[in-house]
């Protein structure tokens, strides 16, 4: 928790005791279906739940805005941000259920409300229009962007000067030949200059426009 009081302090106490819960409630589940790896259970904080709301120190999400997670896995970006943002609706999609088990327990056990989650591939995800795709490390900047612009909205509720509709993604290393097969103009967030800890030095936010 320390990881992300370091750099948030405006939380009601249910936010805190929603956070606060998360490590319990991974550690637990975790034991019986793996969605995060062994070594980074113990680094939770930092390289899940804190790499997640890289995206909430960069985008300022509205209330009643819908956000869907592609390829959530475990629930990240989509749980903490979730707890975040109380006033957006989340919608957390994987091809693989069991994962989503998890996320509906942590959810559930957290007492996050704004969450609903699909088994599904995304492609199969129809009749819905997005505010924004988020997503951490599922695929190649190419096939996100393939998968969620049929989801973004034309436009969205966002006041003036603030990002539209698009794919919000978390990404590490060098990413210049991904971004060039993409044929996308995106802008390139380091996290680095978001968070001081060591993990975060190759990591970046990928935002590519809906328009």
């Amino acid at each position: 928790m320390e990881n992300i009081l370091k750099y948030f302090s405006d939380f009601t106490p249910q936010q805190l005791e929603q956070f606060s819960k998360l490590k319990d409630l991974y550690t637990e589940w975790n034991e019986k279906i793996n969605v995060v790896s062994r070594k980074d259970i113990e680094s939770l904080y930092e390289r899940h739940v804190l790499h997640s709301l890289s995206i909430a120190a960069s985008f300022e999400f509205q209330p009643g805005m819908e956000i869907v997670d592609l390829g959530t896995g475990g629930g990240f970006p989509g749980v903490p941000l979730a707890i975040f943002f109380p006033e957006v609706k989340f919608h957390l999609v994987d091809s693989i259920n069991k994962k989503l088990k998890v996320v509906e327990a942590v959810a559930e056990g957290a007492g996050i409300k704004n969450i609903t989650t699909q088994h599904s591939r995304i492609e199969d995800v129809k009749n819905r229009k997005f505010d924004y795709v988020v997503s951490r490390a599922v695929a190649p900047l190419k096939d996100l962007w393939r998968w969620s612009k049929p989801l973004l909205k034309s436009q969205s509720s966002n006041p003036a000067g603030m990002p539209g509709p698009g794919l919000v993604c978390l990404k590490g290393g060098d990413l210049h030949l991904e971004i060039q097969e993409s044929l996308t103009r995106p802008r390139m967030m380091s996290v680095k200059d978001i968070f001081e800890e060591e993990f975060f030095q190759d990591k970046f936010i990928i935002y590519v426009p809906r328009a």
